[in-house]
């Protein structure tokens, strides 16, 4: 196990903004496959158009990490990268053993941790009330690379080395909640989105 000692083991010392934590991911994707669910799935589609973003947002909280992992296993050639919020991995943290046993090496998790239930309300989670380390949980899930980062301008000088680690990763942000705007909207029809997604897979790698 390759496990990055530096805000690696512990909780991300604070919060950063959360589109600003996504602009760094945005600014270094090439053609890697983009899955965002839930809070990451209203801001992401702001920052990108792209063929190979697949928003996932109905009421399966917590499923998002296993859909990555599963076009991970079947696009061995293509990065993955999940988004997923601190909520939803709350929702089925049995996803972080079944990432390790998998032995996909081409995905990253990241967790966007506000302590909230924020696209429902805002609600406080039970995680943040006790301060879970999603960080530690992954470890000992087995999870190849950990890392977690509170600052924005840590997580900027370090994403591209994290990125780059033995599959597969897990990252932890320290974010903030973005506001008292709670609505989710689904960035058009399932259906249409579903065809362009599947075009876009179809396309060989670069």
């Amino acid at each position: 196990m390759h496990v990055i000692k530096a805000h690696s083991t512990s909780q991300p010392p604070g919060r950063m903004p959360l589109v600003p934590a996504l602009e760094v991911v945005r600014d270094l994707r090439r053609d890697e496959i983009v899955i965002t669910t839930m809070g990451a799935a209203r801001e992401w589609p702001k920052l990108s158009r792209h063929a190979l973003d697949f928003h996932y947002i109905p009421s399966a909280m917590g499923q998002a990490p296993l859909i990555a992992l599963g076009l991970a296993l079947a696009q061995p050639g293509r990065e993955v990268i999940c988004f997923n919020g601190d909520g939803c991995m709350l929702m089925n943290l049995g996803a972080l053993v079944t990432i390790a046993a998998s032995g996909a090496t081409n995905l990253t998790l990241i967790v966007l941790n506000n302590g909230l239930y924020e696209v429902t309300g805002g609600q406080r989670t039970a995680a943040a009330t006790c301060s879970t380390d999603f960080a530690r949980l992954a470890v000992a899930s087995g999870i190849s690379s950990v890392r977690a980062f509170g600052d924005l301008d840590l997580w900027r000088q370090g994403a591209a080395e994290t990125m780059a680690l033995a599959g597969p990763r897990f990252v932890v942000l320290g974010v903030e909640a973005v506001g008292a705007d709670y609505r989710l909207q689904a960035p058009g029809p399932m259906a249409d989105r579903m065809q362009t997604f599947q075009r876009a897979l179809s396309e060989p790698t670069s």
